[in-house]
C-alpha cells in the first residue's frame, strides 16, 4: 500500500512535503486532538488546551442544575499528560468547578468514576491510539458517556466565540487528588453476573500482556491477579514511551506474538494507551483479530442472555452472523462510540461496540472497556475449555484489510465519496457515514477519519488476498477520480 501511494504521488506530481500530515488541530463533537507544541490554533498548545477546557466548563455550567459542579479528570501515561492535565484542572478551578483528579487512569475508568462519584462530567486526557506526540481531551456528560452531537457543537461554539466567564477569587473551585479508581473499576467489573471468577481461576490461564507502556500496564495485570491468571508483563511500565506504534494492529505486535509462543502462554492481551481497545493473540502467536474480540464476547453474552447487538459500519460481518445464530437482531451504526451507544439504547442492545476491539457492555456502562472485555473473554474461554485458536476457528471466517491515505489540499474527499456512491448505485450502498458498498461476499467502507487527517479504506472478504485486492482496486479507482 505504501509503494502504491508513493507511485500515486509521483504520477500526479504532488510535492513530497505533502506526505507530512497536516498537524492542524482536530476539533470534533467528542473533543479536541492535536500534536503538542507549535502554533496556537494549529497544534494542541497550552492556550488551545485552556480554551477548550474552559468551553467545556462553561457548557457544563449552562446545562447543569447543580450550583456546585464536580468534574473527574484522568489521563493516560503520555509524556505530555501531566502538563495537559494541570492546565485542564486549573482552568476548571478558575471557572468555579471542583475537580477530582484521579491521575493515571484509563478511559473506561474515568467513565466509571463519573458514575461512582455522581460527578457532573469528566475529561479524559488521551489521544487513544495516536503516536506519543499527540494528545487530546475527551469529554463526558454526567452519566460518564461521551457528549452527543448537539452537546459537542455547543462546546465548539463557546470555544469559537471565547464565551467564558471565570470565577472571582472567593468562588474558585476546589482541586483534589483522588486515588484508587482503577481498583474501584476492577471491583465493579468483578461484580458483573457473567464474569465467572471461579471458572477463570480453575482454568489456571497464563497470559502475556502488552500495554504499550501506558495505563493498561496498571489496570490489566491487577485485574488478572484478582482473577487468578498468571500474567507475563510486556511494556507495562506506564512511562508514555511507546515501544511500538500504539494502534493494536498485527504489524505492530510482533514482540508479543513471539513472547506468547516463547512463554507457552494460553494467549496474549494487547490494549491501546487509554485501554478502550482490546486485541487478543492466539497461543501460536497468530492474531485472534481485534474484529473478533467483540464477536467472542458477544457470543458469550448472547449464550447467557437474550438481546440485540450493535457495531459500526466498519466492523466485521461476523458479529451479524453470530447474533443471528443466537436468534436475535444485529444493526450497524455510523462510526464513533457515541453513534454506537445511541443505536444500542434505541434497539435495547445488550452488547455492542466497534470492530477495533472496543467492547460496550451496558450491564457495566455505556463505554468501550477493555477490562470488561478481558473478563468476559476469560469467562467464555474458561467455560468452553478449548484453546484460544480453537475458539477463533469456530467463528465465521472473514478477513479485513485496513488502509489509509494521507489527506492533502489536492484531495477533495467529498467529491470522491459522491463519485463512488454514484458509480456503485446499483449495489447495496450506505451513505450515513462516508460510503459503504456491500457486495454479495465482501464490502468496502470509505470515510474521512474524525481523529486524523486521512481517508480510511476498510475492506472485508472471504480471504486476506481478496480483501487486499478489493482495497487495491478501490485505491486505483480513487487515483483515477483525482
Amino acid at each position: 500500500m505504501i509503494q502504491l501511494f508513493f507511485s500515486f504521488l509521483h504520477q500526479y506530481k504532488l510535492s513530497l512535503q505533502h506526505l507530512i500530515l497536516d498537524m492542524s488541530l482536530i476539533k470534533s463533537i467528542s473533543g479536541i486532538r492535536g500534536t503538542i507544541g507549535g502554533k496556537v490554533a494549529v497544534n494542541l498548545t497550552p492556550i488551545d488546551t485552556v480554551k477548550f477546557a474552559a468551553a467545556y466548563g462553561m457548557w457544563l455550567k449552562e446545562q447543569s442544575k447543580n450550583e456546585q459542579l464536580t468534574v473527574i479528570v484522568g489521563r493516560d501515561a503520555r509524556i505530555s499528560g501531566k502538563m495537559v492535565s494541570s492546565l485542564v484542572c486549573n482552568t476548571l478551578v478558575g471557572l468555579g468547578i471542583n475537580v477530582n483528579d484521579i491521575g493515571l487512569s484509563t478511559t473506561p475508568t474515568v467513565e466509571v468514576a463519573v458514575a461512582l462519584d455522581k460527578a457532573d462530567g469528566g475529561i479524559i486526557i488521551t489521544a487513544s491510539h495516536n503516536p506519543k506526540q499527540w494528545n487530546a481531551l475527551k469529554l463526558l456528560n454526567n452519566k460518564g458517556e461521551f457528549l452527543n452531537a448537539v452537546e459537542g457543537e455547543k462546546v465548539l461554539k463557546i470555544a469559537e466565540n471565547d464565551a467564558y466567564i471565570f470565577a472571582e477569587v472567593d468562588d474558585l473551585g476546589r482541586y483534589r487528588k483522588k486515588q484508587g479508581y482503577i481498583s474501584k473499576h476492577i471491583k465493579e467489573v468483578l461484580k458483573l453476573n457473567l464474569v465467572d471468577i471461579d471458572a477463570i481461576k480453575k482454568a489456571k490461564f497464563k497470559v502475556v500482556v502488552d500495554a504499550v507502556n501506558s495505563t493498561g500496564g496498571i489496570a490489566i495485570p491487577e485485574l488478572l491477579e484478582k482473577l487468578g491468571v498468571e500474567c507475563v508483563q510486556l511494556y507495562c511500565e506506564p512511562n508514555g514511551e511507546f515501544p511500538h506504534n500504539p494502534e493494536p494492529l498485527k504489524e505492530h505486535l510482533t514482540d508479543i506474538s513471539e513472547l506468547v509462543v516463547k512463554e507457552k502462554a494460553d494467549f496474549g492481551i494487547v490494549v491501546d494507551p487509554d485501554v478502550d481497545r482490546l486485541a487478543i493473540v492466539n497461543e501460536d502467536g497468530s492474531m485472534f483479530g481485534e474484529e473478533y474480540t467483540l464477536v467472542a464476547c458477544a457470543d458469550y453474552v448472547l449464550g447467557k442472555t437474550k438481546g440485540n447487538t450493535v457495531s459500526n459500519l466498519s466492523s466485521s460481518r461476523a458479529l451479524r452472523d453470530i447474533t443471528e445464530k443466537h436468534g436475535v437482531e444485529y444493526q450497524a451504526s455510523a462510526v464513533g462510540e457515541v453513534n454506537v451507544v445511541e443505536l444500542m439504547k434505541a434497539t435495547n442492545a445488550i452488547i455492542g461496540g466497534e470492530g477495533n476491539g472496543g467492547i460496550i457492555y451496558p450491564e457495566s456502562h455505556y463505554g468501550r472497556d477493555s477490562l470488561v472485555g478481558v473478563a468476559l473473554f476469560l469467562s467464555h474461554l474458561a467455560k468452553l475449555k478449548i484453546s484460544c485458536k480453537e475458539l477463533r476457528d469456530s467463528y465465521p471466517s472473514y478477513f479485513m484489510s485496513k488502509n489509509k491515505i494521507e489527506l492533502t489540499q489536492e484531495i477533495d474527499v467529498d467529491a470522491i465519496l459522491v463519485s463512488m456512491a454514484s458509480t456503485y448505485k446499483n449495489e447495496d450502498v450506505i451513505t450515513i457515514d462516508g460510503v459503504k458498498i456491500n457486495f454479495e461476499t465482501e464490502w468496502i467502507h470509505l470515510r474521512k477519519s474524525n481523529t486524523e487527517p486521512i481517508i480510511r479504506i476498510y475492506t472485508e472478504s472471504t480471504s486476506q488476498k481478496k480483501a487486499d485486492d478489493l482495497a487495491v482496486r478501490f485505491i486505483n479507482e480513487i487515483k483515477e477520480i483525482i
